[in-house]
């Protein structure tokens, strides 16, 4: 079979944790050694989250003395997406001595008409006063919102239209690589009007990318991994009850949090829907048997 897998962000960087490149670097090992027993009898293309990872960058990036203005997001991105890429690389080379493996930096188109431009929600570094937000929003230019007893910057996350070395990915996986690409949704641009690309001030969601990935690929499954075993309805109450197996239409009835399980249930029922085929989200470390289905939810048509 042909598999997306979107690994969430966390794989490599765990909330609370101390941010240095040897913890990333050792929990992208513990990643690809859950994941290289897939590439064993199918294709596979790996992307990953990038919150934790840029929004330490972007902290840096305002705090250095020598720059007259931070590092625009699309930038962040990109270096994101090599760093990680480097980390998962090398880690599947050293797990599969003489298999082509290729990490390759991508960009994903978005509209810069996309209702988000207008209403940013999406939350990226450091936590300030209030005082302290609406200063930095005066000299950057930033939107700032409350965050919990906090303040913080917010973005656009538009929808993901395209992702442009997508025909390059194919060709690599004809190829028989593993390729590892479109990290953190993809470094986020826009189509100028002569058809040439620009960068945008925007972060995409890496679910949604991996949806639309695994859906252009024609892959069979898209696999979505995070750090539950599976998706739970009514999470964090009396009723709660995890979903083994359930269709997109079913699933599409539950609520789930924006922040957390949200953006995985609607780009697993998304590919489920355009393609007739089987999405899965499960944990990390279970990966071959949320593939094969003996852990994880399930999401099946209708």
């Amino acid at each position: 079979m042909r598999l997306v897998v979107a690994v969430g962000g966390n794989a490599l960087l765990e909330r609370g944790e101390v941010p240095e490149a040897e913890a990333q670097e050792r929990h992208a090992l513990g990643a690809v050694a859950a994941l290289a027993p897939l590439s064993h009898d199918h294709e596979l293309v790996v992307t990953h989250g990038n919150g934790p990872q840029v929004g330490l960058l972007a902290i840096e990036s305002t705090r250095d003395p020598d720059l007259t203005h931070p590092f625009p997001l699309d930038v962040l991105g990109a270096q994101t997406q090599g760093m990680i890429g480097y980390f998962f690389l090398q880690a599947f080379e050293n797990l599969l001595p003489g298999r082509a493996v290729v990490s390759l930096i991508c960009q994903t188109v978005v509209d810069p008409g996309d209702p988000a431009f207008a209403d940013p929600t999406k939350f990226v570094g450091t936590v300030y006063t209030e005082g302290e937000a609406r200063r930095m929003a005066d000299r950057f230019g930033w939107v700032v919102r409350p965050d919990g007893p906090g303040w913080r910057r917010v973005v656009a996350s538009p929808e993901p239209l395209e992702i442009v070395e997508v025909a390059t990915v194919r060709r690599l996986l004809e190829d028989g690589s593993v390729v590892v690409c479109a990290g953190g949704g993809g470094i986020p641009v826009e189509r100028r009007e002569d058809g040439g690309l620009r960068g945008i001030e925007a972060v995409i969601d890496k679910d949604l990318t991996a949806a639309l990935l695994a859906r252009t690929l024609d892959a069979d499954r898209l696999v979505l991994l995070t750090d539950v075993p599976e998706v739970v309805s009514g999470y964090g109450t009396n009723e709660a009850r995890p979903i083994r197996r359930t269709t997109a239409t079913d699933l599409r009835a539950e609520r789930f949090a924006a922040g957390s399980m949200g953006p995985k249930v609607d780009a697993a029922c998304r590919f489920v829907e355009a393609t007739g085929r089987t999405a899965v989200i499960g944990r990390l470390s279970d990966a071959t048997a949320v593939l094969a289905g003996r852990m994880g939810t399930e999401v099946v048509p209708g």
